[in-house]
């Protein structure tokens, strides 16, 4: 059911020389689903077309009281018509950039952007976005992740909230207390089958579901592929910036106990621990506690209340990499890959006083017991291989691109071509244009892409430029938003090449390692960043003999 206001839109030329006359209509929605009706609105996309919102949809009930840290637990049926024509918060967090909080506890809601909403029409491919902010910071909101870009490629895009920090990461041991801990990841499953009992309503394939991720997002990714509660809920997989294996993609197992103590709490007693965190209010919450707890951003330091691995109950019950080496995980096509200077955002966030710390150059997942000898003498050979006496910016930022992201999801790709028999892509990103926001907010005109700057290329946000026609950043905005989305429609980012995308993606093999460089060209390329990858590589040899010794 449609209910639709035409009017008129004078749009000019670039050549000046005339106008034309466009009629376009703004139009709300009605969708009805098992849960109840639901109404959304009309919208314009990137290149003039229509497309339907429906924003703030709740997949789960509101995580809050006795709720607070559990599990997300099924929705309850509404009368009458949800409003989802405006957008809502993301889920209650710090700000990333600055002081202060943003966000709300009740924020299990995903957004549903879709070309119709007729069940009887070709059924499109469901891209299921996963925001970033390293488990602590970050929502679904079009700050970021407006998608104006994608909608013109025919496809189905569904954003979500999860629970971050503390209240999604939060775990107590004693199994009665029923908070096993990655409260956060069981969101995007309780999304994930949202979206299978749902999606067909707003034109999207159930059978064609593509997880994609950044950053946190992209480590989540992976984290789905390889916990048994997500089978069969996708069927590809995308990993941006981010993978289980990165240093940061790994919590604090004491984080519960730490917070205890900081609020003068017995951490033995876990029940009345837990009452009094339920009871708190949520800012009292985070300003008398958990904004306490040091979140460092070195690599050889464990984060407070990120996933947790190797526990009964928890997501994934293995280490990711002896997980993926077992080959039981869910195999589906993977593109993934990293900016060519994800470490400017590191190099920006580390005080200068800690960047030559020893913990800036070892990931703690290398499992080097810190201050111990052989702590030092790796730290010395990192240092000495990265860093020059000047310590020049661009040298930290080679060093944390490579520590902090390139490792981990390098090494994701070298272990998956092992024991996943479907194709998997990877690309490196250095495209640096006007889209670059990052990079000018922070004030940096090093060239490169940082950290984060890819997804300019995917969604439109609050400071996104107008694309100009013809432009490099509107040519590359068409490029990166037809490969993502082939990919998700074929598991292959090139079917066929053309004047916009001349040149054949090709996945990597075992004997090759292949990956796509993505510039104002795309070029196929091979052996990304050998001698640090080999260097690395050669690192953990060397701690693999040494701590059998």
């Amino acid at each position: 059911m449609s209910f639709c206001l035409g009017f008129l839109n004078l749009k000019r030329f670039k050549d000046g020389a005339y106008f034309y006359r466009r009629v376009n209509r703004m139009c709300s929605t009605i969708v009805t689903i098992s849960d109840g009706q639901i109404k959304g609105k009309s919208a314009s996309d990137e290149r003039g077309g229509t497309y339907f919102s429906f924003q703030g949809i709740p997949y789960a009930k509101p995580p809050v009281g006795n709720l607070r840290f559990r599990d997300p637990q099924p929705l309850e049926k509404w009368t009458g018509v949800l409003d989802a024509t405006k957008q809502r918060k993301g889920c209650f967090s710090r700000k990333f950039l600055g002081s202060g909080f943003i966000g709300r506890e009740d924020c299990l809601i995903l957004n549903v952007y879709t070309p119709n909403t007729k069940e009887d029409s070709s059924p499109k491919p469901v891209l299921f976005w996963i925001h970033g902010g390293g488990f602590t910071s970050g929502s679904s909101t079009t700050d970021l992740y407006g998608p104006e870009y994608l909608m013109p490629e025919n496809v189905v895009l569904v954003t979500i909230n999860y629970r971050l920090g503390a209240l999604g990461f939060l775990k107590f041991d004693d199994p009665s207390l029923e908070v096993p801990g990655n409260a956060g990841l069981k969101d995007m499953v309780m999304a994930l089958k949202w979206v299978q009992k749902h999606i067909k309503n707003f034109g999207g394939d159930p059978n064609n579901v593509t997880i994609f991720g950044e950053s946190a997002g992209g480590a989540a990714v992976q984290y789905l592929m390889l916990s048994p509660s997500s089978k069969g809920l996708f069927h590809k997989a995308i990993l941006q910036s981010g993978s289980a294996l990165n240093p940061w993609a790994s919590g604090d197992p004491d984080s519960t106990k730490k917070l205890a103590k900081v609020l003068g709490l017995n951490p033995s007693n876990e029940r009345e621990v837990l009452d009094k965190l339920q009871s708190m209010k949520v800012e009292d919450l985070f300003t008398n506690g958990v904004t306490k707890l040091k979140d460092s951003y070195s690599p050889g330091q464990l984060r407070p209340f990120c996933p947790l691995l190797d526990c009964k109950s928890c997501f994934v019950s293995k280490d990711p990499v002896d997980a993926i080496q077992s080959g039981n995980y869910h195999k589906v096509p993977m593109l993934m890959g990293c900016t060519s200077d994800e470490g400017m955002l590191i190099h920006f966030l580390t005080p200068k006083k800690h960047l030559t710390s020893e913990t800036s150059f070892i990931p703690q997942n290398m499992k080097v017991q810190r201050g111990s000898p052989l702590y030092k003498e790796v730290a010395h050979k990192i240092k000495k291989y990265y860093l020059g006496d000047d310590l020049k910016a661009t040298d930290f930022y080679r060093l944390f691109t490579d520590n902090y992201f390139l490792l981990g999801v390098y090494r994701s790709a070298k272990h998956h071509i092992e024991t996943n028999d479907q194709p998997i892509y990877f690309y490196r990103f250095s495209l640096d244009t006007e889209l670059n926001f990052l990079k000018r907010l922070l004030d940096i005109s090093d060239p490169g892409a940082c950290h984060v700057e890819d997804i300019a290329y995917l969604f439109k946000g609050a400071t996104s430029p107008d694309l100009k026609p013809g432009s490099i950043e509107e040519t590359s905005v068409r490029r990166m938003t037809k490969m993502w989305t082939d990919f998700a429609r074929f598991g292959n980012p090139t079917p066929n090449t053309n004047t916009l995308i001349p040149t054949k993606w090709l996945p990597i093999t075992k004997e090759k390692f292949n990956y796509l460089r993505i510039e104002k060209d795309l070029k196929m390329d091979v052996d990304l960043e050998r001698e640090s990858m080999e260097f690395w590589s050669k690192v953990e040899d060397d701690l693999k003999f040494k701590n059998k010794l």
